[in-house]
């Protein structure tokens, strides 16, 4: 499975690895969608599946497949190296399908309540949930879909959020298609400031 997602999209196939070992200690895989038909799928599976005519799609829509990391750091990285380049092809908004770990234990002392009031719940201005509240403070702030059976996750009750992000700065694209790339990748501290 990641060959062929490395395979289907190495441009949108990235990792950060440890320099001494060469251990992988973040990884991110992504492929090009659109808004409609990536809110219309029912499960992480039909999201992530590649379609005919996915390598083609000039959207500036992405979905991010999956996103794993034992390092926060090199989580950051990531983000940090792939703006500049997202910019530069004219990428805007990223979807990542979310898991609610919180939620069992969230529902089992608060029965009855509607999932729906834990998903969009804040304290102190963040997500309710560990794993959104993580998202969220990568920029991924706007929920847009609630999804039951979305993926095989027990403490999430297999829920999943349909969430996405805006690529910090993607509404001037039409300057960032111009600036050669190493100009944004010197830039790419400042992008931070706008997450």
């Amino acid at each position: 499975m990641l060959a062929s997602r490395i395979g289907a999209f190495p441009e949108l196939s990235l990792g950060a690895f440890c320099a001494s070992t060469g251990t992988a200690l973040a990884s991110l895989f992504m492929k090009p969608t659109q808004h409609d038909i990536i809110r219309e799928c029912p499960t992480w599976e039909d999201c992530a599946r590649k379609r005919h005519g996915d390598e083609s799609a000039r959207t500036g829509v992405l979905f991010g497949i999956s996103l794993s990391s034992t390092d926060p750091k090199a989580a950051e990285a990531i983000f940090e190296f792939f703006w500049p380049h997202a910019l530069k092809a004219g990428w805007s908004d990223i979807y990542l399908g979310s898991p609610v770990p919180g939620l069992r234990n969230w529902l089992s002392k608060n029965p009855g309540i509607p999932v729906a009031q834990y998903v969009r719940g804040e304290r102190n201005g963040l997500p309710l949930d560990p794993q959104l509240r993580y998202y969220f403070k990568k920029g991924f702030r706007r929920i847009v879909a609630i999804r039951d059976q979305y993926f095989p996750h027990e403490p999430s009750l297999d829920f999943g959020v349909l969430i996405v992000g805006r690529v910090p700065l993607s509404g001037l694209s039409f300057i960032w298609k111009r600036v050669p790339l190493p100009w944004l990748q010197r830039m790419k501290k400042l992008l931070f400031l706008y997450l």
